[in-house]
């Protein structure tokens, strides 16, 4: 029986859920094997993995009986394997793998099943960009799994730089959710930006001249430039078009 939470589809089987398809424009699938995180910055305060971890839980899904601690899911670390159609995958959709508490020797197990899987994209998104490059020195990064950081307002551009120094062939910057303006970033390195604004009850606003100024410095970079959504209390209603315009665009890989 397939249901829809939120942002992430299930597949109920022998009493657990897989995931198999989220609503999050710019992927495909989203795979968990670990659930939960804390709060490190601005971009976390109307966290929605919180919010539908606690509606999981509320349901009786097994997978999320800790709500939104910090959990690991061995059983979950072969599932891509068994995903035989080439897909992106957006990595802890729900959780971030780079968390302080995650031990290297699981992300370790994380990282054989997507060099195992490589007929699937990866994309690996974090905040604790210390972390991922810390984790980049000890690995051979495979070429299918891209690695991104969020950078939601200016405080965190310090992001980017740690980015730069992982050797993978996609490096991704997620400017969403969008809480103030970017100055001029040199993007050289970068092969991918997406940019949108919060959603849900409680969401900050986007001001359009910050989403502009971010298209107008991508595309002069030649980056290749994903506008997700302007977000709001009611993200269907304001929609997915910058200057009247959709932006869907992806790495050339």
């Amino acid at each position: 029986m397939l249901e829809y939470y939120g942002k992430i589809y299930y597949l109920h089987t022998t009493g657990e859920y897989m995931s198999l398809k989220t609503s999050i424009e710019w992927t495909e699938h989203s795979w968990n094997p670990i659930t939960g995180c804390d709060k490190i910055s601005e971009g976390c305060k109307n966290c929605y993995a919180e919010k539908l971890s606690h509606r999981l839980h509320a349901m009786g899904q097994p997978k999320y009986k800790n709500k939104f601690q910090l959990t690991l899911h061995e059983n979950c670390i072969n599932e891509p394997l068994r995903w035989k159609k080439p897909s992106k995958i957006f990595v802890c959709s729900m959780s971030d793998i780079f968390h302080k508490d995650v031990p290297f020797e699981f992300i370790d197990k994380i990282f054989n099943t997507m060099k195992l899987a490589n007929w699937h994209i990866f994309q690996v998104l974090t905040k604790r960009s210390d972390r991922l490059l810390e984790y980049s020195k000890r690995v051979v990064w495979p070429k299918n799994v891209w690695a991104g950081v969020t950078v939601e307002n200016d405080t965190n551009i310090y992001r980017i730089n740690d980015l730069l120094q992982v050797n993978c062939n996609v490096r991704f910057i997620s400017f969403e959710p969008l809480l103030g303006y970017i100055p001029y970033i040199d993007l050289n390195g970068i092969h991918w930006v997406i940019c949108g604004g919060e959603s849900g009850a409680n969401a900050r606003p986007m001001d359009v001249t910050w989403a502009r100024h971010i298209r107008d410095m991508v595309k002069r970079q030649n980056v290749p430039f994903f506008f997700k959504q302007w977000g709001g209390t009611n993200k269907k209603k304001t929609g997915k078009l910058l200057d009247g315009q959709e932006w869907f665009e992806y790495p050339k890989i």
